[in-house]
């Protein structure tokens, strides 16, 4: 038993022995942070590479693959993005309205250190562009609306107390143009481009649309407004057209209609449906471009429906929808409304010959009382 007692305590103290002998030996491997770190501006309106080069290492280090843990965020966001990567850059979209701050830190792999990981301290950056102008300066009211997938459309309102010779300009990139491109189709208010209608934009569906509208005064400097945009989420479709209400039976009716015009693909669509009856409305969704509904009364006098469509969750994360539809109604009982329509027309042309033909009789017997008068006042 004493044997056995002393083996147990010898494993146990060789146990100890080997953790802490592996922690004293992890604790001695240092790696640092990556050098020069930066965050890089191309001229791309808010699309930034962060980008630095690797650290230093002692001999032994040498052959180890590293990789580097990034965080960035836009300075006032709760959340930290985070990325591994064996690179030594990085590129994203940012807000430019706002400062960016990110850090980085070098890791090591558990079979360069022994079996445990090492990290590197932490090195940061952060960037802001040349602040200019007043914040009351920025032009207000920025909308941005994608019709029919095809035309992209953004308008905008002056700021507040800029003075009368102010002017602004806008411009834009996506992935695939080489630079950032100037508007070419400015909306003109008294003179004053309060808007832009875009060219043809080639590919450019699914990726972040950077636009930049900044402005020019001799009186004061204006300043620039940045946004980022997912055009797929700013479309708004043609309304639908041709519809059609079929009353099949007493309570089951058939709605239907065409698809919008143009390029959307029809599994892309959702459409909703105000449907009224008797003065009863209410309102449903469906992707279909047809439905089928129950009359809560086969008494109804008065169905109508109208239709609008937008971009469904398949094909965006978002969208507008469009205009509502003209109107398609049916009325019941039409043969009465009919008999009544040809009734009251005939009944007043039927009283006016009757009121005619009384008057021609009454002259008739007038004149005919008349000339036998006279024929036998003659024979007297």
């Amino acid at each position: 038993m004493a044997f056995i007692h002393l083996d147990v305590g010898f494993l146990y103290t060789l146990l100890v022995c080997t953790a802490f002998g592996s922690m004293l030996s992890n604790a001695e491997i240092k790696v640092n942070p990556p050098q020069d770190f930066e965050i890089v501006d191309p001229g791309y309106l808010g699309y930034l590479s962060l980008q630095w080069q690797p650290p230093l290492f002692p001999d032994n280090f040498k052959e180890c693959t590293i990789e580097y843990e990034l965080k960035y965020r836009n300075i006032d966001s709760e959340n930290w993005k985070t990325i591994i990567t064996k690179n030594l850059h990085y590129k994203d979209g940012f807000d430019l309205n706002k400062g960016i701050e990110a850090k980085i830190n070098t890791l090591l792999p558990a079979q360069c250190t022994n079996g445990s990981e090492v990290r590197s301290s932490w090195a940061e950056t952060t960037y802001w562009t040349s602040p200019q102008g007043n914040r009351e300066t920025k032009i207000q009211d920025m909308d941005c609306v994608y019709y029919n997938w095809q035309y992209l459309v953004c308008s905008w309102k002056p700021g507040m107390g800029v003075h009368f010779d102010t002017n602004y300009q806008l411009f834009y990139w996506y992935e695939g143009l080489d630079h950032s491109a100037e508007c070419t189709d400015y909306i003109k208010v008294n003179g004053k481009n309060m808007g832009c209608r875009f060219p043809y934009l080639e590919s450019s569906d699914y990726k972040d649309f950077y636009i930049c509208v900044n402005g020019s005064s001799e009186s004061q400097p204006i300043r620039p407004s940045y946004f980022i945009f997912q055009l797929q989420n700013i479309v708004k479709p043609m309304p639908p057209d041709y519809l059609s209400l079929t009353v099949k039976n007493s309570e089951e009716i058939n709605l239907k209609w065409n698809m919008p015009k143009g390029p959307i693909p029809a599994k892309c669509f959702i459409y909703e449906i105000e449907f009224t009856e008797d003065g009863t409305t209410w309102v449903t969704t469906t992707v279909e471009n047809e439905i089928q509904i129950t009359r809560t009364s086969n008494e109804s006098q008065k169905l109508c429906f109208l239709v609008r469509s937008k971009v469904n969750i398949y094909c965006s994360d978002d969208g507008i929808w469009s205009e509502w539809s003209d109107e398609q109604c049916w009325k019941g009982d039409i043969w009465k409304e009919t008999l009544v329509f040809f009734l009251i027309p005939f009944a007043f042309v039927s009283i006016f010959v009757l009121v005619i033909t009384c008057l021609l009789l009454y002259k008739q017997r007038a004149l005919l009382k008349t000339v036998s008068c006279i024929t036998v006042f003659s024979l007297r």
